[in-house]
């Protein structure tokens, strides 16, 4: 038990815990070798409840708050990080539709997405970058019909899956900045949009590839807050996502503990069990305790956020940490099973599905920069 997860959260985990064993598991090392995400098992997400149950029931959530969402993403990507990804760009997604979005326009969508019926991508980086807002090429030009884009967008995750993306592109001047950028939906079957898919090492149901824009045309109720203050706006809503990401990668780690510590009791090695050897157990016990610590960390995140209070500092450290700490606890359990840990498995595809999260969606140095930007003041860390 822990201060932020009361008896109604404990039951909805365990729910999420009962269907993620039966429906997610099974399905585990199949979706990563096809590489395909399974569209039936995600509408059975929806209808279950477990997409974005934090937005309000008008917009077709449950309004059940961002702890809830927590535990269902931890529950979920224990059994399949990839699968666990579908959540994740609904409630990342889904709260900058709602508090960006034309309602006509963003609603429609909203619904499909709580019911795992769309899925939808979120196209930041480019190849010249992607935490540099200044470096953004893509163009966004308005004309009396609407706006047309033009660019390539890259790393995207879900980027030959989704059915459509919230788009960053330039509207001002390269000297503007972040003051320059506009956040657009795009629905990913309009004319002049290509995809492809990359190779990756991990989370291969879900996939990263990249989008092509030539003289793709939206409407302007398509448009994501403010022209030139989508960058300024929208990004606010990774300061949640971020911690989920945090409870996601813990959530597999915890899962390669349980399997460790199993093991660990029941090899023999010289007439004892492995778990005998302090070689063997305390680095396990190091880590479980820094895998409890930060879990933590990511529900007080949650918590601040669910209360209205400022969590942005609180959600980088659950960036930069949690993932990092995930993918060393991994490592550290799959040698411990030896050459079967090495093997083709679970317990590989673990290590290979968390590492990417130390790459995408916020590096740690940008994550260590937004802390140190709110202990000492901007003007003190200026980059």
């Amino acid at each position: 038990m822990n201060p932020y997860l009361n008896d109604d959260l404990m039951t909805l985990a365990a729910s999420v815990r009962r269907f993620a064993d039966a429906r997610v598991a099974p399905g585990f090392l199949e979706r990563d070798r096809t590489r395909v995400l399974d569209r039936s098992l995600m509408r059975e997400m929806g209808a279950m409840g477990l997409i974005a149950p934090e937005l309000p029931e008008p917009l077709g959530g449950q309004g059940l708050g961002c702890l809830a969402a927590g535990v269902v993403h931890e529950e979920l990507a224990r059994a399949d990080l990839s699968m666990s990804y579908v959540p994740l760009l609904a409630s990342l997604n889904a709260q900058i539709l709602a508090a960006h979005g034309q309602p006509a326009v963003a609603r429609p969508w909203l619904q499909k997405m709580v019911a795992g019926e769309a899925l939808c991508a979120i196209a930041l980086t480019e190849p010249r970058g992607g935490s540099d807002a200044a470096s953004l090429r893509l163009r966004i030009e308005r004309d009396a019909e609407g706006y047309v884009l033009n660019g390539e967008k890259t790393s995207i995750s879900a980027a030959d899956q989704c059915d459509i993306a919230v788009v960053f592109g330039r509207t001002g001047t390269v000297e503007s900045g972040a003051h320059g950028v506009t956040a657009v939906l795009v629905p990913m079957d309009l004319p002049g949009i290509t995809r492809s898919r990359f190779d990756c090492h991990g989370q291969r149901a879900i996939g990263r590839g990249s989008l092509f824009f030539d003289n793709v045309r939206v409407p302007l109720s398509h448009r994501l807050g403010d022209e030139n203050q989508g960058f300024v706006q929208v990004m606010q809503g990774f300061d949640y996502s971020r911690a989920l990401i945090g409870l996601q990668v813990l959530a597999v780690a915890r899962a390669a503990l349980d399997d460790a510590w199993q093991y660990v009791t029941q090899r023999q090695a010289f007439g004892k069990p492995l778990s005998a050897f302090q070689g063997v157990s305390h680095p396990l016990a190091d880590f479980d305790t820094q895998v409890s610590a930060a879990r933590l960390l990511c529900l007080q995140a949650l918590w601040l956020k669910d209360q209205g209070k400022p969590h942005s500092a609180e959600a980088a450290m659950c960036k930069w940490w949690a993932p990092k700490l995930a993918y060393d606890c991994i490592h550290q359990c799959l040698l411990m099973f030896g050459h079967g840990g090495y093997d083709r498995g679970v317990m590989e595809q673990r290590l290979r599905d968390v590492l990417g999260f130390q790459i995408g969606d916020g590096t740690a140095q940008i994550m260590k920069t937004i802390i140190a930007r709110d202990r000492a003041g901007r003007q003190a860390v200026p980059a």
